[in-house]
Formats: C-alpha cells, sequence, structure tokens
C-alpha cells in the first residue's frame, strides 16, 4: 500500500527544507531550457508543418473485446489472462481516499486534456462509467479546435484517438473527481497531410492565455528521430513548437505526457520501430513531466499482493531513456551520474501495464459498444494529472513546473516525501536491451511511482 502518513509538522518543515535547497533553480526553469543545438531559437509564432507520424499513446493497447459490464481481477486473470482494475482499485492503491474524506477531490482546478478527433460520445460513456463505479458526475468542456471532422467509426485513426479520448477523461475524473474536465479536440487528418502536433500545441497555447487550465495532459508523441533535420542536426522543426510549453512555465501550468509504450525505442514514420535505442517528444521536452509506466499486482480490493514493477509484459513496456535533442536540466543535476548530458525520462511513473488495464466504458463505435481494457503510458499521465489537480487544491494554488519539486522531494525519505521507489524490472522492447530499474533514480521508472496521500501534501506543501 506504499508508505503511511505522517504528522503534518515534521513532514511539512523537512519537505520545506527540500524544496528551498531546489528552489534557486526554478526561475531558470521558467525562463526555459537549453536545447543540445543552443543556436536553435524558439518560435513564438505560427509552427512549420512537419512530416512525422503522430500517434495516440494507447494504440495498440485497446482490447477490442466489448463486455456488457466489467469483471473483477480474479475473473480476469481467469478468463482473459491478464489483470484488470477499476478506478476504485487505484484509489485503495494509490492510498486517494483518505484525500477525498480531507475534502481534497480536485475541486476548482481544471486538467486540459488534448486528444485528436476526440469522442462524439464522450459524456454519455463518461456518465455510464461513473454510474458503475459510484463516482459524481461532471460535465466535460469540449473545445473544437478547427474543423474536427465528423465522427466514422470506420475510419481507425478516429477510432484509435476515441478509445484515447475515453481513458484520458474517465481517468483524469476518477482520480480527481471534482476537478473540471476540458478536453480539446483538434481537426488532425494524415489525409490532408498535417502532423498533429502544431495545431495540439497552438490549442493549448491559446486555452493557457485564456487562462484555461492549471494542469495539461499529453497521451501522445513522435519519435525525435522523425522531425524534419534530425540527421543533420537541426532540430527546428521540433523546438519550434516548444511554444504552448513556454506558455505553461511563464503561466505555471503543469504539463505532462506520456513516456511512450515502446520501452526504449519508440516508431518510424513508417510505424516500425527503431532498432536502437530513442526517445520522443512531447515528454522528452524539459518543461514537461514525463510519465513512464509501471505494471500493479492488486487483489479485487485493490491491495497490493506485490511491489510496484516497471511495465514490461507481453504487450509492451514503460518509455524512458535520453534526449537526443535536448540538454540535462538543471533539476536532474543529482542524477547525473545516471542521465549524463541529456535530459533523461521519465520523471515519475503510474499504472500503465496491458496486464495490469484499467476498464473504460465507451459507445462511440455502434459494434463495439460496452466495457474495454486499456493499458499503456496514455493510462498514467492523466491518472497522474489527477494527482497534480489534488496537490493544486491542497496548495491553493497552481503548482506549475511540478519537475523541480518532484527531484526535491526525492531527497527526502519516502514517509515524507510519498514518492516510492520502483526497483524491480526494465523496459527493453524489440530485441534493444532496456534500462534496469534500481534503487534511487532510473531511466526506467524514473523516481519511482507514488503514495498520493503523502505526496500530494509533500507536493502543495502542506
Amino acid at each position: 500500500m506504499g508508505t503511511s502518513p505522517v504528522t503534518a509538522g515534521p513532514r511539512r518543515s523537512a519537505t520545506a527544507r527540500a524544496l528551498t535547497f531546489l528552489a534557486v533553480g526554478a526561475t531558470a526553469l521558467t525562463a526555459g531550457t537549453v536545447t543540445a543545438q543552443s543556436t536553435v531559437a524558439f518560435a513564438a509564432g505560427a509552427p512549420v508543418q512537419a512530416a512525422f507520424k503522430l500517434h495516440p499513446a494507447s494504440e495498440g493497447h485497446m482490447d477490442a473485446t466489448a463486455r456488457t459490464a466489467p469483471i473483477s481481477t480474479s475473473d480476469c486473470v481467469t478468463q482473459i489472462g491478464i489483470h484488470c482494475y477499476s478506478p476504485l482499485q487505484y484509489r485503495t492503491a494509490y492510498n486517494l481516499n483518505p484525500l477525498y474524506k480531507q475534502g481534497i477531490t480536485g475541486k476548482g482546478r481544471t486538467i486540459v486534456i488534448v486528444d485528436s478527433f476526440g469522442s462524439p460520445t464522450i459524456q454519455h460513456d463518461l456518465e455510464t462509467f461513473d454510474k458503475q463505479w459510484g463516482i459524481q458526475d461532471t460535465n466535460v468542456e469540449v473545445v473544437k479546435w478547427g474543423n474536427v471532422p465528423t465522427f466514422d467509426p470506420k475510419n481507425a485513426d478516429q477510432v484509435n484517438w476515441a478509445g484515447e479520448t475515453t481513458l484520458d477523461v474517465e481517468y483524469a475524473h476518477a482520480i480527481a473527481p471534482d476537478a473540471h474536465i476540458v478536453l480539446v479536440e483538434t481537426a488532425v487528418s494524415e489525409n490532408e497531410g498535417t502532423s498533429g502536433l502544431p495545431e495540439m500545441m497552438s490549442a493549448e497555447q491559446s486555452l493557457i492565455k485564456q487562462g484555461k487550465g492549471d494542469v495539461i495532459t499529453q497521451s501522445f508523441g513522435a519519435t525525435e528521430n522523425t522531425f524534419p533535420g534530425f540527421d543533420k542536426g537541426d532540430y527546428s522543426s521540433l523546438t519550434s513548437l516548444r511554444y504552448a510549453f513556454q506558455e505553461a512555465a511563464a503561466k505555471n501550468v503543469t504539463v505532462l505526457a506520456s513516456s511512450g509504450d515502446n520501452g526504449v525505442v519508440d516508431s518510424d514514420n513508417n510505424n516500425n520501430l527503431y532498432p536502437y535505442k530513442v526517445n520522443s517528444w512531447p515528454s522528452s521536452d524539459p518543461l514537461v513531466t514525463s510519465v513512464g509506466g509501471t505494471q500493479l499486482t492488486l487483489d479485487n480490493n485493490g491491495n497490493r499482493t506485490a511491489p510496484d514493477q516497471v511495465w514490461h509484459d507481453a504487450y509492451g513496456a514503460g518509455g524512458g531513456g535520453v534526449s537526443a535533442i535536448f540538454d540535462r536540466p538543471w533539476y536532474q543535476t543529482g542524477v547525473a551520474n545516471v542521465v549524463g548530458d541529456h535530459r533523461g525520462t521519465p520523471d515519475i511513473s503510474m499504472s500503465a501495464a496491458v496486464d495490469g488495464s484499467a476498464w473504460t466504458y465507451d459507445s462511440y463505435d455502434p459494434t463495439a459498444v460496452g466495457w474495454h481494457l486499456t493499458g499503456g503510458t496514455s493510462e498514467a499521465s492523466p491518472i497522474f494529472s489527477g494527482v497534480v489537480a489534488l496537490a493544486d487544491q491542497a496548495a491553493g494554488h497552481r503548482l506549475g513546473q511540478i519537475n523541480w519539486r518532484l527531484y526535491g522531494l526525492a531527497m527526502l525519505p519516502s514517509k515524507w516525501s510519498g514518492i516510492t521507489d520502483v526497483t524491480k524490472g526494465d523496459n527493453g522492447w524489440n530485441n534493444v536491451a532496456g534500462y534496469q530499474a534500481t534503487n534511487g533514480y532510473d531511466l526506467a521508472s524514473g523516481l519511482g511511482t507514488v503514495d498520493a496521500y503523502t505526496f500530494v501534501h509533500a507536493l502543495a506543501g502542506r
């Protein structure tokens, strides 16, 4: 079950000391970071079009079988051969229920979710999801960015994104039930030659400028190597898209991204996996908190029967490694022996294993209405977005860039920080050796995972 709560006084003073130690660098982080090619300027205007293929992190990790009702973990193991979990089990596993009893539910905070196309049935599906688990409803605010096409259930790209949208909305809401959810649906179509990221970044920047959103979760990515100019050392096609994250840093908005589902490798433009280690953006961006994947082993009530380990099952592995583009940010100075001179990912990890999938409900495809199982770090990022929203509420203000806080808290004992080390597993994939989870920071699980009760109070400094 993770660490146990401690009294507020000792935790607060120790946390304050650790965060004060790192606070000197916070201004530098807000101002931006230096890329590996420092001569490239950050673009403040319109982004460039690129030739890479953008894909949702959950792609390939959604169970096509629709069920009329979810079944228990033990029945999943017997009938399907994998573990499956409900939001109530996650609430127990991450020790969230004591926060709810204190009134820390995300009230007054807004989570922004960005997905191509979205889902035409998201409100209905969320209400069905909530009713099943006894979670209070919320009205999802849908923002259409551009001319979003009419949903076509026969369009595989749109169906993939609708599944991602469902997972993102349902689990961000499940963790922070009183947070307001803003779903941004972008009008991306590969058939028209657009890549997706420019639309997403412009949408995010616009919402940030409007003051809409305390935390942004992004369950998508594109391999750094696929950006035009990469092979020549020209990273401007990527760095010109960072303006949304710079805006977020200036406005104290927390930005999260999934670290990927293919371990230390990822896809090229033909959807083939690289035969060597690569990393993906936006997870690799120093202005973003990279959320990796763990595998939880829970009983039917959500109690752990084994410690969490790095997600690496028959279906995928948690992304992690070093960026080829971004220099090591100042907040990773203390783990320079692990990351070297470049940005290392992930920063923190949450549930993502397919053998440990989350129950979702959707009806966007009339031929597959019902309960589905979904895994991947596209689950981990929205779960963590809910945790950040809880911490924002506890703090009484936006926490903004949290990476320096995470690495500061990691210097404390787990019983004070709420950060639980993950020391088992690796993220090798596609016959490429991965990184091993070890004591302390590693490129498979980051700093580890969290006991939300202790972590939320520590992150909020309360």
